[in-house]
This record gives structure tokens, C-alpha cells and sequence, in this order.
């Protein structure tokens, strides 16, 4: 049986919900693999909304804006392109990346528009269906997409893409302007941490592990982990659960 791959697309509603339209009218053939959600911006599709899908299952998301420059809400797309630089790394940890795509499409390019929905169900369409739709994998993966989806919703994250132009532009409290580059390792770096210290959250949401045993299921060095939980405890996020023969355990005071 041939696999038809589960798209959904965020189209706005001034630029690519037309082109779509336009598409239509001009009976322009595309895949029917697509079910699309129009929102007024693609600025509007927050990063969590694309893991809530990948956690339903869905194959591939597919976000189309107005081209740059051309936001009927000025910078609405910029910052689409900063949210999803996000989402694209940190989907890269976990093996998602490929599954979500973003392009610009405008109110006359019904061709455009058909061209991405074609180009990008045959990408899916390699990739096979999602895993998360495997039972032998799903357990890992659902916490994986989770711990994904909770270090998008941290204020931390988000803070770091909503102060990157006027970092890289403007500068700090200091004056001091990073550079591209600077601002993209410091990002990495931060995008690494928060995955993993979520990853942690997601295993002891609601039974209290040992550092070893937390090392074990992320696949993290022990005192790796140690020095995430000393972090996530000073945050208030994670307190000590019992203590068995001098060894704690701990838990997130979050619950499940």
C-alpha cells in the first residue's frame, strides 16, 4: 500500500492562503495531502503549535508566509524566520528537522505555492511515515517531542530569539554587539542545555531517579547530568525525592 504522508500547513492570510486560492481557481494540480489552517501571519504560528502536530502523529508541517519585505504586519514574517531558525535546531537534536518546512509565497503565485506542496510531500513521502506513529518507538520519541515542546514554551528560549536582532544589531544594556556567529554558538549552546535539562523534567515528572538512571535513559555522562539537576534544583524546577542507601533520587516539582 502506498504511504500518502499527513501534511498540515500554516498559511496566511494575506499572501499564501491567496496564493492557494489562486492555485484553486486556476485548477492547478497539487497533492491533496495538505489540510491547512490560515492564520492572519505566519508570525502567528507559534513553534509549539508545529510540535503539538508531530505529536498527533502528523507526517509534515508546511509554513507559508508572505515573501520578506512584504508582511501586510510589517515584520510579522521576520520573526516567523527567527521562531522557526529555533525550531529547525532544536528538531535537529531529536531527527525532525526535515519533517517541517518554511517558505514565502504571495498572493500571485499560485504555481509557487503548488511547487512547494508537490516538492515537499515527496520529501515526506522519502522520509516515510512519522515515528512517533511506531509502536515500538513511540514511548522515546513522544518524550523527546515533550521535552521539545516544553523548552519551546520555556521563557528562556524564547527570550533568546526575541533579543536577537537587538543583540545583533543594537547591542546590549553594555553597548556590546555580537557578531552572527558569536550570537549563533551562544544560541546553539543554549538550545542544547534547555533540551536536556526538559529531557530530565520529562523522566521524573512523576517517579522520583537516580542520577545514574537519568544518565542512562538520555544517554547522558552522570555528571553531565548532575550538573543540570544542580541547575534545574536552583531554579526551583527539581527537588530531592527520597534518599535509598546514600543515593537520592529526584524528582520535578512540576509533576506530571
Amino acid at each position: 500500500m502506498t504511504f500518502e504522508p499527513k501534511i498540515l500547513g500554516f498559511l496566511c492570510n494575506w499572501c499564501s492562503y491567496a496564493g492557494a486560492d489562486l492555485a484553486g481557481v486556476s485548477r492547478i494540480q497539487y497533492p491533496t495531502n495538505i489540510r491547512v489552517i490560515r492564520v492572519m501571519c505566519s508570525g502567528r504560528v507559534d513553534p509549539v503549535f508545529v510540535v503539538d502536530a508531530l505529536l498527533k502523529g502528523i507526517d509534515g508541517v508546511l509554513i507559508l508566509g508572505c515573501h520578506l519585505g512584504d508582511c501586510h504586519y510589517i515584520t510579522g514574517n521576520y520573526e516567523t524566520e527567527l521562531k522557526m531558525k529555533l525550531l529547525s535546531k532544536i528538531l535537529g537534536h531529536i531527527g525532525f528537522a526535515d519533517r517541517v518546512r518554511l517558505d514565502w509565497v504571495s498572493a500571485a503565485e499560485g504555481n509557487r505555492f503548488a511547487h512547494f506542496v508537490h516538492e515537499f510531500t515527496d520529501i515526506i513521502k522519502k522520509l516515510g511515515p512519522s515515528p512517533v506513529s511506531k509502536k515500538d518507538q513511540n514511548a522515546k520519541l513522544r518524550d523527546d517531542l515533550t521535552a521539545v515542546r516544553n523548552a519551546l514554551n520555556d521563557c528562556r528560549l524564547r527570550g533568546i530569539v526575541a533579543r536577537q536582532r537587538d543583540l545583533t544589531s543594537e547591542g546590549n544594556v553594555y553597548g556590546d554587539v555580537l557578531n552572527p556567529e558569536t550570537f549563533d554558538a551562544f544560541f546553539d549552546d543554549a538550545i542544547e542545555k534547555e533540551l536536556i535539562r526538559h529531557k530530565i523534567l520529562v523522566k521524573i515528572k512523576d517517579k522520583g531517579r537516580s542520577i545514574p538512571d537519568i544518565a542512562k535513559e538520555i544517554d547522558l555522562k552522570a555528571h553531565l547530568v548532575l550538573n543540570h539537576i544542580v541547575v534545574l534544583r536552583a531554579r526551583g524546577l527539581v527537588d530531592v525525592d527520597e534518599i535509598n542507601e546514600e543515593i537520592p533520587t529526584f524528582i520535578s516539582m512540576r509533576g506530571g
